[in-house]
C-alpha cells in the first residue's frame, strides 16, 4: 500500500500544496474551521438525531437515514485507517500549513469528509432542490481538510464516496 500511496502522493503534491499554502487567508481560515465543525462527530450526530427526534415527516426518516449513514460509514474509515496507515500530509511536507490541532492518527480517508457526505446525501436525495446548497458545502468540507494540511485530496475523494455510497445504499435497503 505505501508504494501506492508514493504514487498518489507525487500527482496530488502541486494541488495539495497550493491548496494548502496559496489559498491561506483569514477569511478562508473561518469558513474552512466552521466547515470542519459542520462535519465533525458531535455537531454531525447531534443535528442528525434532532431532525430524526423533532422534525415531521418526511424530514424525520431522512434525520433517521443521515444518523445512520454517519454511523455506518464510518466502519469502513476505521479498517482502513488501521489496515492502510498513511501519513498526514503536514507530517510528509514540512512547509504544509496546519490547523491549532492537527490530527495524529493515518490520513486515509478523510473522516471529517465521509461524515459530511454520509450525513447530507440523504437530504440531497430527500429533496433534490438542496443540491445547489448542500453539494458545495459537502465539497468544501473535502476542501478544508486539504487547507488545513490534515488530507490528501485522494483521502477527501475517498471520504466523500464512502460517505455517499452508504447514504444511497442505506436509502435502498430502508
Amino acid at each position: 500500500m505505501s508504494r501506492i500511496y508514493r504514487m498518489l502522493q507525487e500527482v496530488e503534491r502541486p494541488l495539495f500544496l497550493y491548496v494548502n499554502i496559496r489559498w491561506n487567508r483569514s477569511t478562508l481560515n473561518w469558513l474552512f474551521h466552521a466547515l470542519s465543525l459542520i462535519a465533525g462527530a458531535t455537531f454531525s450526530l447531534s443535528l442528525s438525531l434532532l431532525v430524526a427526534i423533532f422534525a415531521p415527516e418526511p424530514w424525520s426518516s431522512t434525520g433517521w437515514l443521515a444518523l445512520a449513514s454517519v454511523v455506518l460509514s464510518h466502519i469502513p474509515v476505521s479498517i482502513a485507517k488501521r489496515s492502510a496507515p498513511r501519513l498526514r500530509p503536514y507530517q510528509v511536507f514540512p512547509q504544509a500549513n496546519t490547523n491549532r490541532r492537527p490530527l495524529k492518527d493515518p490520513s486515509f480517508p478523510s473522516g471529517h469528509t465521509t461524515a459530511a457526505f454520509a450525513m447530507l446525501t440523504p437530504w440531497m436525495l430527500a429533496e433534490p432542490l438542496l443540491i445547489p446548497t448542500l453539494l458545495p458545502i459537502g465539497i468544501g468540507v473535502a476542501l478544508s481538510r486539504v487547507y488545513f494540511g490534515l488530507h490528501f485530496p485522494s483521502d477527501t475523494i475517498v471520504g466523500a464516496l464512502l460517505g455517499t455510497s452508504t447514504a444511497m445504499l442505506l436509502s435502498i435497503w430502508i
